[in-house]
């Protein structure tokens, strides 16, 4: 028996789960050939799709979606601006902005269910979201595709959390909640909550039939202890809200993990002229950056007879192998009148994390004047997720 209260209130600062995604291990296959995208590959798919939907053609601009209040906005405006996207608002007021880089995009300011409810009515044709929201409200949809899953900020869980005391204080998984004899159809579990799609989905799928659902004002966290629900389903970052409220968390209660992601319309980047080739823009800015941002440029001196020399006592100490191998070139002095190189520069790229083991490294074997330097984009040959994107567009 499922019940559903007649007023929903939304309660996630951002919405849901997949729709057209690829593993991450199919990101690490063997990369095909560069493929450049321009106005033959924009031609061929406008033949591919036939009609152009109307809403769509009413249109030149591109538009992208972007949250509009909070953590969210403030962070992904941050990630834009370190990727040289920087978004610039005439009035702060305004909900409609530009990125100067990139010629004929709009950017539109959002609460983040309404980006992925336009992303569906053809409103928008690109936008940045929680995982969660997409899952919550694209619903599966085919036509939402997301372009890069891992933008690596707004982290966070959607769980399940029931109180520490009375009849919960022994139920520490989903299968013991399952498995409690007080759930009926004339006394459900009650569970407060904002996600009306997933949360029906998750206890369907865990056995629990008997559960009404139902939203409270304000925080959550205070229903289950005012009488209104038995748990609560919302969104967790670090549980502390969770402990200070005297709920737990329970094993298998995860309904999924989030953080923001790229979102595009597939009708958008198959009609929308210039919409594939903006999204191309972006997407290689955000990995290439991404990838540099836990990296550091090291740069040091070692003194050597030949090139050979040097990579081979380097190549030795397994941190300072580099993306690809370590980049050696002779340092050239003049002594005695004469021009020598009796030094060899070494440039390598290090994980911050492994940044002090891998100068030790480097001293350890006859570094010197070692400098580090910060990264701000690493390109590749081509993006990984640019070719998945095109695989899944069928082209």
């Amino acid at each position: 028996m499922w019940t559903l209260t007649a007023n929903f209130q939304h309660c996630s600062s951002f919405p849901f789960p997949s729709i057209s995604t690829t593993s991450r291990s199919s990101y690490s296959r063997a990369r095909p050939k560069p493929t450049l995208i321009c106005s033959s590959l924009q031609t061929q798919v406008e033949t591919l799709n036939g009609t152009l939907d109307r809403r769509l053609s009413e249109r030149t601009e591109i538009r992208f979606g972007l949250p509009s209040k909070g953590r969210m906005a403030s962070d992904t405006l941050d990630l834009l601006k370190d990727c040289q996207l920087s978004v610039k608002q005439v009035n702060p007021r305004q909900y409609v902005a530009k990125i100067p880089q990139i010629s004929g995009l709009e950017v539109w300011f959002q609460r983040p269910k309404d980006i992925v409810r336009k992303l569906l009515s053809g409103d928008l044709d690109l936008g940045i979201v929680g995982f969660d929201t997409v899952s919550e409200y694209g619903q599966g949809s085919e036509d939402l595709i997301i372009v890069h899953e891992a933008l690596e900020y707004g982290d966070c869980r959607l769980s399940l959390a029931i109180p520490k005391y009375g009849i919960f204080e022994n139920i520490n998984s989903i299968r013991d909640l399952s498995q409690m004899p007080h759930w009926t159809e004339e006394k459900p579990l009650r569970v407060a909550t904002g996600f009306t799609h997933l949360g029906p989905k998750f206890f369907r799928e865990n056995g629990l039939e008997h559960v009404s659902f139902s939203t409270a004002d304000g925080a959550l966290e205070a229903a289950p202890a005012m009488g209104i629900a038995d748990a609560i389903l919302d969104l967790v970052s670090s549980g502390t809200t969770l402990k200070e409220n005297n709920l737990k968390e329970i094993e298998g209660g995860v309904v999924l993990e989030s953080q923001a992601v790229l979102l595009a319309s597939r009708k958008s980047l198959i009609q929308r002229k210039g919409a594939l080739d903006t999204t191309h823009e972006i997407l290689e800015r955000l990995e290439a950056h991404l990838k540099a941002v836990d990296q550091f440029a090291v740069t040091a001196n070692m003194r050597g007879n030949s090139e050979q020399e040097v990579v081979e006592r380097v190549l030795s100490q397994a941190s300072l192998a580099g993306l690809q191998g370590p980049t050696i070139s002779p340092v050239f002095c003049k002594r005695d009148g004469k021009v020598v190189a009796d030094y060899y520069a070494i440039v390598i790229c290090v994980p911050k994390k492994l940044l002090y083991k891998s100068v030790k490294q480097l001293r350890a074997i006859g570094g010197s004047g070692v400098l580090i330097s910060p990264l701000t984009y690493i390109f590749d040959e081509e993006t990984p997720r640019w070719n998945q994107l095109l695989k899944e567009l069928g082209l």
